[in-house]
């Protein structure tokens, strides 16, 4: 007799498995998620009798850390920015996630990225889940890629997506748009479902490795800004790549969240144009471009995004408030962050901003995570408290700790040449360390530094600009 199996209700946001429906996931905290799915059947589901049998597990052969080491075999895209991203290009057999808001261009760069390697003479297929050929296709006459040697379908069944692939030579890429509509018939249960997208997307891992084709996987977010379905799934894949962007601004940025053979803190840069999306080399210039010099407020600061330098304008507001709990608003920063500085600059700094409304914004829609950031902050605050504009030609980086000090932070030399590249003359930064500043006395800086150690040096700067200006 056949073992009967039992119906299991899984959150369709993080997949949770619980064994009666609930009206909030306990894992995520997520309202109405949990569906019930009948009993998913495995690839080793079946009849024990039509199973291997696994009682006596198979000896391999175990292998020590010595021994020779090759690069795993790439295919570089044809797109310099994708190639940053993905460390050099596509790797045979490897898997990339690719995640994105509704409209922000996937599908325009994955159609640009197929387009080259097929016009290089490999196999390219594109399989649309969501669209048929015909979309696609006007797609591609939108962005002049119509004489392309793609290939194209719209099918969302897994088991005969690989079976068509696999006739002939293998692909060299293949995309599969979007993971959230394929469906598998080893899983009874609806397409869109956690155990759909893990089923479909396990059976296409196992594709790729088997042939040495290289995945792209299409995945929506959800509101959060999160890639919809099983967070098992991004622990499957070797790459998890963002696809971000503000629709009220003209270009996007990609962002490796994982990479196993590559670095997880390069971006690539691109411009949406009438021909798709186009190439930034240099994306300082473009975060730059516009700026208002003499407003009070603003500050550049000179970050780093990987092994890109990258120079981006922060503007800050200082208001009165009329409430009794003044407003703290940050878009491109974190939120905690801002808490940190406005603490530290009324504890050491002397500055009262407790009956203020404080704004700060990352100009461009680029959001920064990382703490050298946090004087250039500190700075457009001052400025914009005192109504005195900060010197058009100069750079700020720096860490701030709680008790006021700058600490010195890494990669100063490429940041400040950077910098000079585009016409600043000045920067200020943290104080260098001792050993550094005994092993670096005849090494050059490109342009004049201002180091200062503690906060109260860059309020006392700027209230002397001030006094100087009057």
């Amino acid at each position: 007799m056949a073992k009967q199996r039992h119906p299991a209700f899984t959150c369709q946001e993080c997949g949770a498995v619980y064994n009666r429906w609930k009206g909030k996931c306990e894992a995520c905290g997520g309202w109405n998620t949990i569906v019930e799915e009948t009993g998913s059947a495995s690839p080793m589901a079946g009849p024990a009798a039509t199973r291997p049998s696994r009682a006596k597990g198979r000896i391999f052969p175990l292998e020590g850390l010595q021994g020779e080491t090759k690069e795993a075999p790439r295919t570089p895209s044809g797109i310099a920015e994708l190639d940053r991203v993905t460390g050099g290009g596509f790797v045979h057999g490897s898997i990339i996630l690719l995640g994105g808001d509704p409209g922000i261009g996937k599908s325009t760069l994955l159609m640009q990225a197929s387009a080259a390697l097929a016009m290089r003479g490999e196999r390219v297929a594109y399989i649309s889940g969501e669209e048929a050929v015909a979309q696609v296709r006007l797609r591609a006459e939108r962005l002049g890629l119509g004489q392309a040697p793609v290939e194209l379908a719209s099918e969302t069944n897994v088991e005969d997506i690989i079976a068509t692939l696999s006739q002939g030579r293998p692909p060299a890429l293949a995309i599969i748009d979007s993971i959230q509509t394929m469906w598998t018939e080893t899983v009874e249960s609806a397409p869109g479902t956690v155990t759909q997208v893990r089923g479909s997307a396990q059976a296409l891992i196992r594709f790729a490795k088997t042939t040495g084709t290289a995945v792209i996987l299409v995945g929506h977010v959800t509101k959060d800004g999160q890639i919809a379905g099983p967070r098992v799934v991004e622990h499957m894949v070797d790459a998890v790549v963002s696809f971000e962007g503000d629709t009220g601004h003209h270009f996007r940025i990609m962002r490796a969240v994982k990479n196993r053979f590559g670095p997880t803190d390069e971006i690539g840069v691109f411009e949406m144009s009438d021909q798709g999306l186009r190439e930034v080399p240099n994306p300082s210039e473009l975060f730059l471009a516009g700026r208002d010099m003499a407003t009070a407020g603003t500050a550049v600061f000179a970050g780093m995004e990987g092994t890109r330098p990258l120079l981006v304008e922060i503007q800050a507001l200082v208001a009165p408030s009329s409430l009794g709990t003044p407003r703290r608003a940050v878009v491109g920063w974190d939120q905690s962050r801002l808490s940190m500085v406005l603490a530290v600059l009324e504890a050491h700094g002397g500055l009262k901003l407790g009956m203020h409304d404080v704004y700060l914004n990352v100009a461009g829609g680029l959001r920064i995570t990382e703490p050298a950031a946090d004087l250039a902050a500190a700075a457009a605050l001052v400025s914009s408290l005192s109504g005195n504009p900060l010197p058009p030609d100069t750079v700020y980086f720096g860490e701030m700790g709680l008790s006021g000090a700058i600490r010195p932070v890494a990669q100063e030399q490429a940041r400040l040449k950077e910098a000079a590249k585009l016409g600043f003359s000045s920067a200020v930064s943290p104080q260098p360390r001792l050993d550094k500043a005994k092993g670096s006395k005849s090494e050059r800086l490109p342009l004049a530094t201002s180091a200062i150690g503690h906060i109260t040096d860059l309020v006392a700067g700027i209230a002397a600009r001030r006094r100087k200006a009057s």
